[in-house]
């Protein structure tokens, strides 16, 4: 593996940030590490990348050893080597900091495409319904383009849509883009949410009781904040 060396010290953190302190190369490696294989599939969930510019870290991470490049019969994978999957506990750790540390969310940070993206691969199919099930989510703060999006649910896969998929909700979920962000990074429970109505959710009383065990919640959601 070989990088450009940009800060010119020997120190191994530096070696290691001359490839990794790239805007969004970190972000790249977060999502195959989530299991992420496809340029579409990184792309959604890095929803404020350029497509131009995921092409050009991808290439990069390429070159460093840390990425592999397959083909998939018309369709590319790009799959983390053993240098790239030792990134794991590394991006981990800075999850963990991160949400200790900078809890504080500026209405840019809030991104309802990268939210349902994370829900939908977080879900627990053992504890869904039998069959498919859509869950209708609108965010009455937000812009009429991303105000509403359907999440359907099957046992084996989930699929998120920003149209409607034409199957009729078993639930609808309304709240405001930051309450949900909260709940989902473990900063808001799913209990004080509805109890409050920052989240109100509509449909089928056994269903409505049931919709937080659908969801395993961010990764980082468990992790102890201070104070």
């Amino acid at each position: 593996m070989c990088v450009a060396s940009r800060y010119r010290q020997f120190c191994p953190v530096a070696k290691a940030m001359e490839l990794l302190d790239e805007r969004w190369t970190l972000l790249v490696v977060r999502e195959l590490l989530s299991g992420s294989e496809h340029f579409n599939e990184l792309r959604r969930g890095v929803p404020r990348m350029s497509p131009s510019l995921l092409s050009t870290r991808l290439a990069q991470l390429v070159r460093a050893g840390v990425v592999e490049r397959h083909a998939d019969g018309r369709r590319t994978r790009y799959v983390l080597t053993d240098a790239g999957r030792e990134l794991q506990p590394v991006v981990e750790a800075l999850g963990a900091w991160g949400i200790r540390w900078i809890g504080e969310l500026g209405e840019e940070d809030l991104d309802p495409k990268l939210l349902m993206w994370d829900m939908h691969r977080n879900i627990d199919h053992t504890a869904v319904p039998a069959g498919r099930t859509v869950v209708r989510f609108r965010f009455p703060d937000t812009p009429a383009k991303v105000r509403n999006w359907w999440l359907v649910i099957t046992p084996d896969e989930a699929d998120i849509c920003d149209a409607d998929p034409g199957h009729a909700p078993a639930l609808t979920v309304s709240a405001n883009l930051r309450w949900l962000v909260a709940v989902w990074r473990g900063d808001l429970a799913w209990v004080d949410a509805l109890r409050t109505g920052a989240i109100e959710v509509r449909g089928p009383e056994a269903l409505r009781r049931s919709l937080p065990g659908w969801f395993t919640l961010s990764a980082f959601a468990t992790v102890p904040r201070p104070g």
